[in-house]
């Protein structure tokens, strides 16, 4: 019944800035980690970032660092990938994700049990 969508990818210049959203729907209270996702084509999905439910706690993957940002709206239970300074190499498709167990595991798609549909995100000049 908890579905997730996600929204806001599109084409960007290499050193522009795209915000992704995801919306969880079906209950009414926050995941316990909510978090996001990458994929290029030929690679495996790999983490992006995450915020859990404790604290608002954050982690972000190296390659991401000093330049995204992960945020939440309790109220309307969605989620924010803020992305800055984008590089060719951020070019993937891009999935929310989401997990209700309580558990320390963030950085594997198995940690989670839903996932937003996946928003293209590509970085050319």
């Amino acid at each position: 019944q908890v579905q997730l969508v996600d929204a806001g990818g599109g084409l960007v210049q290499p050193g522009g800035s795209l915000r992704l959203s995801c919306a969880v729907s079906g209950r009414t209270f926050s995941p316990y980690n909510l978090g996001w996702f990458r994929q290029a084509p030929g690679k495996e999905r790999e983490f992006v970032a995450v915020i859990r439910r404790s604290r608002s706690i954050t982690y972000y993957a190296d390659s991401v660092k000093g330049r995204f940002t992960i945020s939440r709206d309790n109220v309307n239970n969605t989620a924010y990938l803020q992305m800055n300074s984008l590089k060719p190499e951020d070019t993937a498709v891009y999935y929310c994700a989401a997990t209700y167990k309580i558990t320390d595991a963030y950085t594997r798609p198995r940690d989670y049990d839903y996932w937003g549909q996946g928003t293209q995100v590509t970085v050319s000049s």
